[in-house]
């Protein structure tokens, strides 16, 4: 006897009367009962409604029936006394059993509650046990009022799903009703357990059912015109056939099996060699029908026959040594390539063209056994070639493990392709591109616009952007790419995003919630498709988006394999989609990041025009950079430079790098004085970082070039960094050679300059070693491909640049680079005046004289007095501080630039004079009077330039 604990009775009612209303009931209620009811409503299913279908053409001996009968008549027995209400539904929800705890209870139930035959699908009978089972395909509860229908609100249910434990496929339901006050926890094992059984006895009946046909095979030989012989194995037939060999053959005779005809190929085996199996068809005593599948391996038979391998006859039951096998004459197969001394044959009715290999099958599909015979022929010396038994099975269950096969081959297929890249639009491209047309006919992926952009989308259901569409022909009417895709409450898309689970929808035409979300595009989507599965892309927690299958052309509809591969599939890509976000995201941070280190716009200056272009790696960002510095004197500093790495640590290491190195260069140090200074920073990065324990692990090369408009010179030092190009006037292109220079980091090396004479209208051009360097091919063919782009020096330097990326760049860098192409220019001799003088005191008025007849032939008049006043102090601290000759030097550019040479090294210092002091006010009025000033060193000596501004003036 079963003993109830009752509950409390509470349901939803409250929430189905809103429902019912039209009112919004969204967290009064659990998910797939809400489902359900909308699906309900959308099929225009009434709450009153009492009326259902009534099928009298059920199986009632079906082999769901047969493995229910015994298990229903326990249960029965268990809840005797009770008010329980047991059945068993089939695929379809029509019932095909029922039992009670009561016997008066069956009198007094209407009688859709306990005549089998009645059909509970939730199409028909809405929300309810069977029907929500079937739905959900999973185990499931149904409480009073979240029944859709009046009639069973006092009532409450639990069904579970019974699955064909060969193919996977739900063969029924079975249903536990009672009162709903009777509602207890433990019916969930009760369940469980009773589901379990009858799927066991399912299995039982197909293996039954396999044993007799192998019986049926190994008693063949009763009646046989030709002798009997006992039976040969493979493994007797042919020892040397290594592992391998025997799943070919295994594999092939589970294709042979589920094509259900008589029928011969010849299999190549991977050392060369050829066997043929044959199928002939077997009715066991029972009725059960099924194909023997036999292997022809060349060479006579054994004289002596070999007994049935013992193991197999205790299995099936057998004596220990069966009747042997009839001779089967060759003309009864269609061999595909006789094999030598093999005669050829009458076609059958039927011919199997050559199998693929794959994943052999299993036990429950077939066993392999023993059989063989010798075969017949006109000629008396004809030896026949050795058969044996090799599988036993009924077409059926060999298309369910065929198509296991091709399922797991596809899985690992989709481990290899995809994912190749780390780009999002990519990932799914191939995720559709694997799953048409081996899973479906067409598949669409829609995902938001923060995923695409490497974000994680705040709202994955109404933001999502259709991204991939995909399938065996063009003229199916599916969202375009780019379209922003709204899909309803009730659509299969939306519920898989809400629920994180796999819908399937069998039928098309019967999913009312997806029907409803656009009429017109959906009658005409109706047209070429029929079936769909909805699979959301979730990987770590994060929502990427949704992924819709649909098939087509194959007139099955999807089922639940079908839907738990998608699911795998759409898992692992979704892995692969979050990775490639993951990286997206940070890409593009640290693309930002060094971005926004690298110069943000060119300085307005004469020697050089310049262009430049900065192309990260298409993996991951690394350290070049590149800067343009106007110094003093008109010059201009040209650096590019490459940390070695990549990712954010490179980045930010480039941003302090060229930080370091404009301030060295604004400085007025030569070439070779920076290159010293960076090294020591980059030294003193790495004993800073505490991952580098003492042992170097920042490196970077760089180039500082400092070219002077005035004199066509150019002063040029590299540190590790590839020499730049020249191209001069004429077309002539030059790998300049330099000083090669150890790379910045390695501490205690000098660096050298080399002075080259640059024509003006002469192109420099300098670049990191992603531009040249390329795994896929020699650096020398990296270097005859930018010669030949420098080649024409009629461009300009943004049409240099662009050729240099279109002819010389990889296509898909491994390494990121940098390109900075300066044009030459060379300052009017005729705007430079310089004056040469002894040290003086007496002659400082001399050259301020000349300096304003100067000023007014450049029309400078209103500059004649601040210059004055730089001149006089300048040449008289030159004079009184100084030593040797002075020169005087003016430079008439955007401003007037004044130069005072000595032949000292002594620095002048700026201070600011107490008024008791009688001196120390010069530089101080100098620094007042110009827009700037400083010292520059030369090999002689130094320079002391002041630049005032001519607007100013």
């Amino acid at each position: 006897m079963w003993t109830w604990r009752a509950t409390d009775g509470t349901v939803p009612a409250s929430s189905r009367e809103r429902f019912l209303q039209g009112e919004p009931v969204e967290g009064g209620v659990r998910k797939s009962i809400l489902n359900s009811w909308q699906r309900s409503r959308s099929l225009g299913l009434s709450p009153d409604q009492s009326d259902l279908p009534f099928r009298e053409d059920f199986d009632r001996d079906g082999r769901l029936v047969r493995a229910s009968g015994p298990v229903l008549d326990r249960l029965q027995s268990r809840f005797a006394g009770s008010k329980m209400n047991i059945s068993v539904a089939d695929a379809t929800g029509t019932v095909l059993l029922r039992r009670f705890g009561e016997a008066s209870l069956a009198r007094s139930l209407p009688a859709i509650q306990r005549v089998p035959g009645f059909v509970f699908a939730e199409q028909f009978a809405a929300t309810n046990g069977i029907g929500l089972a079937l739905a959900e395909r999973q185990l499931i509860r149904v409480h009073g009022a979240e029944h859709f229908a009046e009639r069973s609100q006092g009532s409450a249910c639990r069904a579970l799903p019974v699955r064909d434990p060969l193919s996977g496929h739900i063969e029924g339901v079975l249903c536990l009703g009672y009162p709903r006050s009777a509602e207890d926890p433990a019916l969930v094992t009760v369940i469980r357990k009773a589901a379990e059984a009858i799927e066991r006895r399912l299995l039982e009946q197909s293996s039954a059912r396999e044993r007799a046909l192998l019986g049926a095979y190994l008693g063949t030989g009763a009646d046989a015109a030709v002798g009997l012989h006992h039976g040969v194995g493979v493994d007797e037939l042919a020892r040397e056939l290594r592992p391998r060999d025997r799943v070919i053959l295994l594999e092939k005779a589970t294709e042979l099996i589920s094509c259900a005809q008589r029928a011969a190929v010849d299999v190549s085996l991977p050392d060369g060699r050829r066997v043929t199996l044959v199928s002939r068809p077997m009715t066991s005593a029972s009725g059960v029908e099924g194909m023997a599948i036999e292997v022809l391996l060349p060479g006579p038979p054994p004289r002596q026959g070999l007994p049935v391998p013992r193991q197999v006859g205790e299995l099936l039951g057998f004596p220990a040594e069966p009747a042997g096998i009839p001779a089967v004459a060759p003309s009864e197969y269609v061999p595909v390539a006789p094999a030598p001394g093999r005669p050829s044959a009458d076609p059958p009715s039927g011919h199997l063209p050559g199998a693929t290999s794959g994943q052999g099958p299993t036990g429950d599909q077939g066993v392999m056994t023993a059989g063989a015979a010798d075969a017949t022929d006109d000629h008396p010396d004809f030896q026949p070639p050795a058969r044996g038994l090799v599988l036993v099975g009924e077409p059926r269950v060999g298309k369910y493990a065929l198509a296991a096969r091709r399922r797991l081959e596809l899985l690992s297929e989709a481990s290899a392709r995809i994912g190749t890249t780390l780009d999002v639009r990519r990932t799914a491209q191939e995720l559709a591109e694997m799953t048409v047309p081996r899973l479906a006919d067409f598949a669409t992926i829609d995902l938001p616009e923060a995923v695409l952009r490497g974000e994680e989308s705040a709202d994955p259901s109404g933001d999502l952007r259709r991204t991939v569409v995909h399938g065996i022909r063009d003229d199916v009417p599916f969202s375009p790419v780019g379209k922003r895709v709204d899909f309803g409450p009730t659509a299969p898309q939306l519920r898989c995003l809400t629920s994180g689970q796999a819908v399937l929808e069998p039928d098309l035409k019967a999913a009312a919630g997806w029907l409803t979300e656009d009429p017109e595009h959906t009658e005409q989507l109706l047209t070429h498709v029929h079936s769909l599965i909805a699979v959301p892309l979730v990987a770590r927690g994060v929502v990427l988006g949704v992924a819709s299958f649909y098939r087509s052309q194959d007139p099955a509809p999807f089922g639940d394999d079908d839907r738990a591969l998608a699911h795998e599939l759409a898992t692992r890509a979704a892995l692969s989609m979050d990775n490639a976000r993951r990286f997206t995201r940070e890409r593009t941070m640290v693309l930002a990041l060094q971005r926004s280190l690298l110069p943000q716009g060119l300085p307005d200056q004469e020697a050089v025009e310049v262009a430049h272009r900065y192309l990260p790696a298409e993996s991951d960002v690394g350290g070049d950079w590149y800067d343009v510095i106007p110094l003093s004197g008109t010059r201009i500093g040209l650096f590019v430079g490459d940390v070695v790495g990549h990712g954010l640590h490179s980045a930010a290491t480039m941003g302090r790098l060229r930080t370091a190195a404009r301030s060295f260069a604004e400085l007025d140090f030569p070439p070779d004085e920076v290159l010293t200074h960076l090294d020591n920073v980059v030294g003193r990065l790495d004993r800073e970082d505490p991952a580098a324990d003492g042992v170097g692990i920042i490196g970077a090369t760089c180039l500082y070039a400092i070219y002077d408009p005035t004199s066509q010179q150019c002063v040029m030092a590299r540190a590790g960094h590839p020499p730049p190009a020249l191209v001069r006037p004429d077309g002539t292109v030059s790998f300049l050679d330099l000083p090669a220079g150890p790379p910045l980091g390695l501490g205690g090396l000098p660096f050298e300059t080399a002075e080259i004479h640059i024509p003006e209208h002469s192109q420099l051009v300098l670049y990191t070693d992603g531009l040249i360097e390329d795994r896929h091919r020699d650096i020398d063919v990296s270097l005859d491909r930018l010669r030949g782009a420098l080649a024409h020096p009629e461009r300009t330097p943004e049409e240099t640049c662009e050729a240099v990326l279109d002819l010389v760049a990889p296509s898909r860098p491994d390494d990121d680079l940098a390109l900075l192409v300066a044009r030459t220019h060379a300052l009017d001799p005729r705007r430079i005046a310089d004056w040469e003088l002894p040290a003086d005191p007496a002659l400082v008025s001399d050259v301020r004289a000349a300096a304003v007849r100067q000023l007014a032939d450049w029309g400078l008049d209103e500059a004649a007095f601040v210059t004055e006043l730089l001149l006089s102090e300048l040449i008289t601290n030159a004079i009184r501080h100084g030593a040797g000759p002075v020169r005087v030097r003016l430079l008439h550019g955007p401003t007037l630039i004044c130069e005072v040479y000595d032949t000292s090294n002594t620095a002048p210092h700026l201070r600011r004079a107490a008024a008791t002091d009688e001196g120390g006010r010069g530089l101080f009025l100098v620094a007042q009077l110009a827009q700037s000033w400083g010292t520059r060193y030369t090999p002689e000596g130094k320079v002391i330039w002041a630049e005032c501004g001519l607007d100013s003036a």
